[in-house]
């Protein structure tokens, strides 16, 4: 009795190991969203360099003094968009910030270290270094973005 009731017990411990829970989802490919980001960098007039990451970015004031790390804290102001003009978030009293660059998105933590203290850039990332597939509030799923 007791060796039924061990391989059933066993059989149902290797069936719900196999059971997939994974409710993840599949990153759009760079190449879909690249024509996309560069018209939105050729509408608004953006001067781009590519990063070797997919970001499209333009520096318009390096900053002085030492660039920032992924552990560093920051204060910024900044505009958050989608490439269809909308404005999901912005802040402008950079004291309201004070975020430690590695808990953002990959874009920031790529992008912000591109310059220094002072300093301003515009950046249109890929929706993989963003949100991704996943989306947040009203950004949706594979949305490229700017700041």
């Amino acid at each position: 009795m007791k060796k039924p009731l061990l391989i059933i017990f066993l059989a149902t411990i290797l069936f719900s190991s196999c059971i997939k829970n994974d409710k993840g989802c599949t990153p759009q490919d760079a190449s879909i969203e690249k024509p996309a980001m560069v018209a939105f960098c050729t509408s608004y007039g953006i001067t781009y360099t590519e990063h070797n990451s997919g970001i499209l970015y333009q520096i318009t004031n390096p900053g002085t003094g030492i660039a920032p790390t992924v552990s560093s804290k920051i204060y910024i102001t900044y505009s958050g968009k989608l490439l269809n003009g909308t404005v999901f978030d912005s802040q402008s009293d950079p004291a309201k910030t004070g975020w430690v660059l590695n808990s953002l998105i990959d874009g920031w933590k790529i992008g912000i270290p591109l310059i220094k203290k002072g300093g301003s850039i515009k950046l249109v990332i890929p929706s993989y270094l963003a949100y991704s597939c996943n989306g947040s509030g009203s950004i949706a799923a594979n949305s490229p973005l700017y700041f």
